[in-house]
This record gives C-alpha cells, sequence and structure tokens, in this order.
C-alpha cells in the first residue's frame, strides 16, 4: 500500500533519489552545485512521490518572520468592527506561520491623517493592508511603501492608480450595478424618486457603488429618478436625518439605497415615518443591525461582503508575496453575496 501524501517528507525524496537531505534541499529551492543528472534523480522523485514541500515549515527553518500592519478605520461603522475581529481572527493563523500582525485604527476621511499615518510604517513592517481613500496624499504614500520595499494590499476600498500589490475586495460597480436591478425590480413599475446615500464619493468603493447604481437605474429603469446624493461619512445620526429629510420632502419616494455604513439611522427614520410596508430599502453588509432589519421588514436586502475571507486574503496576498511562494488567485476573489429575509444563514 503506497504512503499518504501527506507523510511523505524530504527524506523520502531523497533517499529514494538515492542522494543526501542536502542535494535534495539544493535542488528543490534551486541552488546551485549539484550536478544536471543528480538534479534529475531528485526532480523524478518528487513526481513519483507525490511530494508537497511543507512552505511553513521552510520558512520555521530558516528563520524567516515577517511583520504586517493592518490600517482600519475608526469610528462606529458595524462591518469594519467586524472586519477588524476577523483580522485579530487572521493574526492567531499567521502567528502559525511566522508572521504577525498589528492593527492600526486611523481616520480613513481624512487623507492627511491617513497618509501621515501610512509614511509612519516605512521600515517597521514587511507588508502593509489598508482600507484606502483614493485621494493623491494617501496615493503617493502607498506608492513611498513600495519604493521602500513594502507589499501594500488595499482592503474593501481600492487605490488603483497607486503602486499597490493587490486589491482585496469586491466588484463595487458590480456590488451597485446589482443594487439597482434589486430595487428596480422590487419597484414593480411604480414611479417616483430614489435617495442615495455614501459614505464619501472620496472612498473608492462608495462612489464604484453610486456608479454602478445609477448607470443601471437610469439605463434600466427610467422611471425612477435618483435625487442628488447625500454624504453621511457612515455615521447613523446623519443617515437618519438625511433619510428624514427625504421622507419630508419627496412624498414620492420609493426606494432608499445606502452604499455605506449607518443603516440604523436609516431604519430609525423608515420606522418613525411608518413607511417600512412600502418603501425598498437595499443596503451593504450583513451584520446583526442589518439581519434584524431583514427579519422585521424594514430592510429589503442586503449586499454582503465576507469580512473573514477578505482579511484571511489580504494575509496570505502579503505572506506568499514575502515568501515568494504562489499565490492561488481564484481563492482570492471576494464574491459578492445577496441577502434577504428568506435566505438568511
Amino acid at each position: 500500500m503506497s504512503r499518504g501524501v501527506s507523510r511523505i517528507t524530504l527524506q523520502d525524496v531523497a533517499r529514494e533519489a538515492g542522494v543526501s537531505l542536502a542535494t535534495a534541499d539544493r535542488v528543490l529551492n534551486g541552488r546551485a552545485g549539484v550536478r544536471g543528472v543528480t538534479a534529475e534523480r531528485v526532480r523524478d522523485a518528487v513526481a513519483r512521490l507525490g511530494y508537497r514541500p511543507n512552505l511553513a515549515a521552510a520558512r520555521l527553518a530558516r528563520g524567516e518572520t515577517y511583520r504586517f500592519c493592518f490600517v482600519l478605520p475608526v469610528g462606529t461603522n458595524v462591518f469594519m468592527r467586524l472586519l477588524a475581529e476577523q483580522v485579530s481572527n487572521t493574526a492567531s493563523w499567521l502567528a502559525a506561520n511566522n508572521a504577525y500582525i498589528d492593527t492600526l485604527r486611523v481616520d480613513v476621511f481624512a487623507p492627511e491623517t491617513l497618509a501621515s499615518a501610512l509614511e509612519g510604517l516605512v521600515g517597521h513592517y514587511d507588508g502593509i493592508a489598508v482600507v484606502a481613500l483614493d485621494h493623491p496624499r494617501v496615493r503617493a504614500a502607498i506608492d513611498d511603501l513600495t519604493s521602500a520595499g513594502v507589499a501594500v494590499v488595499t482592503l474593501v476600498s481600492d487605490v488603483p492608480s497607486s503602486h499597490r500589490l493587490h486589491y482585496v475586495g469586491i466588484d463595487n460597480i458590480a456590488a451597485g450595478r446589482t443594487a439597482a436591478t434589486l430595487l428596480g425590480r422590487f419597484a414593480g413599475g411604480r414611479r417616483g424618486t430614489v435617495g442615495l446615500i455614501v459614505g464619501t464619493p472620496a472612498l473608492r468603493d462608495h462612489a464604484e457603488r453610486q456608479f454602478g447604481f445609477t448607470q443601471v437605474l437610469a439605463g434600466e429603469y427610467p422611471a425612477l429618478k435618483v435625487l442628488p446624493v447625500e454624504e453621511s461619512l457612515d455615521e447613523d445620526e446623519r443617515t437618519e436625518a438625511i433619510v428624514a429629510r427625504m421622507l419630508r420632502d419627496a412624498p414620492d419616494l420609493v426606494g432608499l439605497y445606502n452604499a455605506g455604513a449607518g443603516n440604523r439611522g436609516i431604519a430609525a427614520a423608515i420606522s418613525a415615518a411608518n413607511r417600512a410596508d412600502d418603501l425598498i430599502f437595499i443596503g451593504h453588509d450583513l451584520t446583526d443591525d442589518t439581519r434584524r432589519f431583514l427579519l422585521r421588514g424594514v430592510m429589503d436586502a442586503v449586499i454582503n461582503q465576507d469580512a473573514g475571507h477578505q482579511s484571511r486574503s489580504a494575509a496570505r496576498v502579503l505572506l506568499a508575496h514575502c515568501a515568494g511562494e504562489p499565490l492561488l488567485n481564484e481563492q482570492e476573489r471576494i464574491r459578492i453575496d445577496i441577502f434577504v429575509r428568506d435566505n438568511l444563514p
């Protein structure tokens, strides 16, 4: 009976190839000093035995350690709190791989503050994951980090014109288009106005959601007219005041799309106006709050992104880059989930 692949070691490969352990290690790590015919024997043994190197063990054996920093927003954004919890969980997994995570909380709505925080990380970390603002100062700070040899991954919100290594997050244009399709279909041919709220258009994810939403609504649901975009800074008090004003000033309001946070404020305003039965409300991120709003019929659909997947993906991307290891790109694609009351997990 053949041995399971998981039990095959480098010693088994060396024995099968008739070489020393040091020679087998040289071949597998591409180091010079091994004759071609000998290297070929080692590679044949690897293929026959189905050997797969334990990359984490190899890093530990070489004494390689990496330190990463996750730069996350301050504030009351519920999704960002979930993301911070998942980063903490990811740190436990990463420690077993000889890599460590620090978390820095910053006001990402303030470009100067965020840029200064990023500039202060040069020379202290091997990699950075940042919920980024698409602003010239922030782009310059990211580029300075990459020039200094620090890998930078943008998380949730991208800065595509920067020299960042990778973006970890959903396709936000597609998310906005999805929100418009849901709202348009739920409207069932009604005519009227639609409210659109973003945290700030300076966050790329919010701006892209806005673009996708207005594109579909204008092209496919011309009976629904989008009101001027409102900016909430992801604060519940602001969203409540914005929606209360919309409900007062736009009697033909058919629905609302919130591209950012602040869903508690919106739900409070809808409930206070007794509009839950006829007003369509589409928002983002499945949390304890949005789950409750769906169950109570205040909210109609939630477009979700998995905070745990994003945290783990950012860590995997940084670790693979720093260690020179392969990355499975398909594993790092963050999908869009749609939840209504009937399919809540």
